[in-house]
């Protein structure tokens, strides 16, 4: 059977039971029983699919699932298992631990992409079905534009007692399920990692802890939510630095290590027999009750309310200090996991609130899994490029085995762990270096896209507010993207890597969906896949940049040599020689310095990062921090999204007008007419402040003259560069020209006013003279 996805949607088949993604360059090994079906799909339409079956059953793959339109062989995972790169051996390893053979591979099919999406089927006829399904590609190299991307599976389950939960992280050594409006006491042991899970979506689930060696001696030592939020300084804690919980006594207890959500209530109670008495509803079950009767057993005195951590529990507090709630933000088998710091007595409840929002309405399950201390889970927090797929974890750059002995302060940033400053420098120190000799950052995150067709420039030339045709091969262009309102979808550079061929690196990966769905709507014959996980990169900045990457790029002879590389272009070489690590190497940066970034696969990444820093010392190379980086950008009056635009945000706006050249682009693009229809002087413009003196400012503090508020605080940063605060701010144009005196409002934006002068951007290098040297 081969059915076509949107053969479901037009006979209303049910929704897929659960999803699956494979990693590009990656496998996944399923078993469907009879009666069930799973359907490949490719989300960029440019990746293909190979298989083999596990189980040896009568008649061939092909006949056995129905694939009459398959290729036989698996060329593309023959073809990265031959390179000898990480990538092969990865996936290697795989296959071994599943028992792979030889003889697997060579009984295997391939589906092109252009044969996806595509249904597999397991009836009485085949039996049970064991399958590998791989998304195979060779290494992409940074001038190639042949990237290997996902697969995204979904699976039509027969019925179960419960909806199917996401694949262990580990062997579990313990597993707890609870049902609705019901609680489950568990031990846990010191070192060992908690993973609470959100079976069917929309469910909150309360935690308390106790000490367990306390317990036994009576004394009841538990989670503190002030205790928690005093010492981290946060709301609720999250991977990374500011993960732990404490008890009463200003311990950690717990640490969080993973978040699918990102979005719980750490500061009220379990909810109480009083809250449902007083809504009206007698005798309701609550997890304070559940909490009680399941804690006896443990000597534990019994509570009229627990405070305890709520995960998934959706709390709002308006500014005005009211705390509402509505529907959690979690999905099915969205997670937390946590990891003990000693020996605990936990307890975890499916919270049987049905009488407001909290559990979306209708109470359903939770399940609990403990795995060994002997695992080691990355910290990471998830993120979504679009609202129905399976949460993506934050991940570790090519770079990141090196910066981690560098610094300990990592921030998630993009779905990436990104440095903020490095022990032994600090901000000021790196920020510094990059003024005045080179510094090294790591700026992987960056989102890459392929944009490769024959329309490619055509669509390009729509998507983007510049003139892509007057682009050479070679070359660079800065650009905004925006909606039709003229708001901003992104901002970034493309690269024209060939007549028909770009790469549009900018921050947001829904960047890519976007110009789909545009390809789309305008019929472009244009492929555009996202290469951002083959292609990572360092910004090497400062005056000393030229000479330190001299030094180690070799170029063959058609090719421009670093030493001779114009602002805003690029070149492609080699690390040390024509044998070395394939490299590109672009004249840009985002400091205001002369500077360049160097492009290369991510399994080079730790080479080319020791090839860098040694030879950097003698120019005195330092590493570069996300904290010095906003004092480097904001000087040199650059934008961030977020802070200076937003959707809502037109480019003019944004304080780059100059990349809307309305007069001599005749040619339409996405946006131009809401830009024409708005008068200029109407436009907020995006200044710089100058504050008198050295009190902090921040991001949304209002800007005033007199009583009026005329605009906002967009970015600020103590500026070394004039021993001042300084600022971006958008204004009203009325209030933009330099020497403008203003006032900035904090405290409810009257008590407190800090005066200010506007002033012409950038702060540094008003000429551009460093960059463009």
């Amino acid at each position: 059977m081969n059915t076509q996805f949107h053969d479901h949607l037009i006979t209303g088949e049910p929704p897929a039971t659960s999803r699956k993604r494979i990693v590009a360059q990656q496998a996944m090994r399923v078993k469907l029983l009879p009666g069930e079906r799973l359907q490949i799909d490719c989300p960029d339409e440019g990746q293909c699919c190979e298989l083999f079956m596990l189980d040896d059953g009568p008649g061939s793959a092909r006949e056995r699932l129905e694939l009459g339109q398959a290729t036989s062989g698996m060329p593309e995972v023959q073809a990265q298992l031959q390179q000898s790169r990480p990538s092969g051996d990865r996936l290697r390893q795989r296959l071994l631990a599943w028992g792979v053979k030889e003889s697997h591979l060579q009984r295997g099919l391939h589906l092109d992409a252009e044969q996806l999406p595509c249904m597999i089927e397991a009836t009485e006829r085949t039996g049970a079905i064991h399958l590998v399904l791989a998304a195979p590609g060779a290494d992409m190299m940074p001038q190639e534009q042949t990237t290997a991307t996902e697969l995204n599976v979904a699976f039509w389950r027969l019925p179960g007692e419960m909806t199917e939960l996401p694949d262990p992280l580990s062997e579990p050594v313990q597993e707890v399920h609870v049902p609705h409006s019901s609680a489950r006491v568990y031990r846990v042991k010191a070192g060992e990692w908690i993973q609470i899970i959100d079976v069917a979506g929309k469910q909150c689930s309360d935690f308390i802890a106790f000490d367990a060696e306390a317990l036994e001696r009576g004394e009841e030592i538990t989670l503190d939510a002030v205790a928690t939020r005093t010492l981290a300084g946060h709301a609720l804690p999250q991977p990374g630095l500011y993960s732990r919980f404490a008890d009463n006594r200003l311990q950690p207890m717990l640490e969080l290590v993973q978040d699918t959500v990102g979005r719980h209530d750490s500061f009220l109670l379990a909810c109480t027999p009083k809250y449902y008495e007083d809504s009206g509803y007698f005798g309701h079950v609550s997890c304070t009750d559940n909490f009680n009767r399941a804690l006896r057993e443990y000597g534990v005195a019994p509570r009229a309310g627990w405070p305890a951590i709520n995960f998934f529990f959706n709390t709002l507090i308006e500014p005005c200090g009211t705390v509402g709630m509505d529907e959690p933000w979690s999905r099915p088998g969205d997670y937390v996991l946590l990891r003990a710091n000693r020996d605990l007595i936990c307890a975890s409840s499916a919270c049987p609130d049905d009488i407001d929002p909290a559990n979306g309405w209708i109470p359903t399950d939770i399940h609990v899994r403990v795995y060994g201390a002997e695992n080691q889970f990355e910290r990471a927090i998830a993120h979504r490029v679009v609202p129905e797929e399976l949460p993506r974890m934050t991940k570790q750059t090519a770079f990141h085995s090196r910066t981690s002995k560098l610094t300990k302060h990592f921030d998630e940033y993009r779905g990436y762990w990104v440095p903020t400053e490095f022990e032994g420098w600090g901000a000021r120190a790196e920020y510094l270096a990059c003024r005045e000799s080179v510094a090294v950052m790591d700026l992987s995150p960056l989102r890459k896209f392929e944009v490769v067709g024959p329309d490619a420039e055509a669509l390009l030339q729509y998507a983007l507010t510049r003139n892509v045709r007057r682009l050479a091969v070679g070359e660079i262009v800065y650009s905004a993207a925006c909606f039709e309102t003229g708001g901003m979808v992104d901002d970034g550079t493309l690269f024209r890597m060939g007549e028909q061929t770009f790469r549009w690196v900018c921050g947001d990966p829904w960047s890519g969906t976007w110009l789909r769905e545009l390809a789309a709507q305008r019929g472009d014959r244009v492929s555009i896949r996202e290469s951002t996980d083959q292609l990572h990169n360092l910004a090497v900045q400062g005056p000393n940049s030229r000479a330190l990457l001299s030094e180690l790029v070799w170029q063959p002879e058609n090719r421009t040599p670093v030493s001779e590389l114009k602002w805003f272009h690029f070149t492609i070489g080699r690390l040390g020689g024509p044998e070395g690590i394939p490299l590109m190497v672009s004249r840009t940066g985002y400091t205001g310095e002369l500077g360049f970034e160097v492009w290369c696969h991510p399994d080079d990444g730790a080479a080319v990062w020791d090839a860098i820093w040694q030879a950097g010392q003698p120019h005195g190379l330092a590493p570069l921090g996300f904290a010095a980086l906003d004092m480097l950008r904001i000087e040199a009056g650059l934008i961030f999204a977020e802070h200076e635009f937003c959707n809502q945000t037109n480019p003019y706006e944004a304080g780059i007008g100059f990349t809307v050249p309305m007069k001599t682009k005749e040619e339409d693009f996405s946006g131009r007419a809401a830009l024409q229809r708005q008068s200029p002087e109407s436009r907020q413009k995006l200044v710089g402040l100058v504050l008198d003196g050295n009190e902090p400012v921040h991001h949304g503090d209002l800007v005033y003259d007199g009583r009026m508020p005329v605009g906002q605080i967009t970015s600020a940063t103590a500026s070394p560069l004039l021993g001042k605060m300084i600022a971006l701010c958008r204004v009203q144009p009325a209030w933009s020209e330099p020497g403008t005196r203003l006032e900035v409002g904090q405290l409810d934006g009257l008590q407190k006013r800090l005066p200010a002068q506007v002033q012409a951007l950038p702060f540094h290098d008003p000429e551009r003279i460093k960059v463009r040297s």
